[in-house]
């Protein structure tokens, strides 16, 4: 029997045509794409809905009844813990549940765990947003800012952060080791995004990162990063 979503007032705005499966509010920007990602990997069924930033659908009352916060992505699981539906937002979030739901992406053993949780943390909180402020002052409005501390302040801090992931890829296969986790889908789309979509690859001095290239470069040649990259397709 398919799971009654109608209490989910998102729904109303996005119906579910699989009610059955996971329903995906999303874009394909960093921060989106982890997820979709994340779900190719672990081959849970669900179904995408495109969040349009041009029609403001992240401020609808449908939406927000869901995130309040108004930023994709965010995810209604109908099957959710003790078989009830769960509304979740937050990317690292989401991605834990996922994780942890599929019992892959995510090591078994508790240090194995928090270890991985500790670099999902790190990419939530710095690279996430210090990739994002760079591309605001170097591609966006912010590039027409005559003052150039906003833009060399998060150059500055990108680099850094990249030197960290480096170092620790260094010797490893992926962040985690030889294991491939939700740490590595939470990354490695930012670290594209900067040197792809924000053509920030020059400024930060992506050429000395080589490790950082080697584990881009085998993320997304997997299958699944391919097909997550571009879902929900754009309208």
């Amino acid at each position: 029997m398919a799971a009654d979503l109608s209490a989910f007032p998102i729904t109303r705005k996005w119906p579910a045509q699989h009610p059955d499966r996971i329903q995906l509010y999303s874009l394909p920007t960093p921060n989106g794409v982890k997820v979709s990602i994340a779900l190719e990997e672990l081959g849970l069924p669900y179904e995408p809905h495109l969040v349009s930033f041009e029609t403001n659908d992240q401020t609808s009352p449908e939406f927000l009844s869901l995130n309040p916060n108004n930023k994709i992505p965010a995810i209604l699981d109908p099957n959710g813990p003790d078989g009830q539906p769960l509304a979740l937002f937050e990317s690292g979030a989401i991605l834990v549940y996922l994780a942890s739901k599929a019992g892959q992406l995510l090591p078994q053993d508790t240090a194995g765990r928090y270890e991985t949780l500790q670099w999902v943390m790190w990419q939530m909180g710095g690279v996430g947003p210090m990739f994002g402020q760079l591309g605001f002052f170097h591609k966006f409005a912010g590039k027409d800012y005559e003052d150039k501390r906003p833009r060399d302040r998060y150059v500055a801090e990108s680099k850094r952060l990249l030197g960290v992931l480096d170092q620790r890829l260094a010797g490893r296969q992926w962040i985690m080791g030889d294991s491939y986790t939700i740490a590595d889908i939470a990354t490695l789309p930012w670290v594209r995004n900067l040197v792809g979509f924000y053509g920030a690859g020059e400024l930060v001095e992506f050429d000395q990162f080589k490790e950082v290239q080697r584990v881009l470069k085998a993320f997304v040649a997997r299958p699944a990063v391919a097909k997550g990259l571009n879902i929900p397709a754009r309208g």
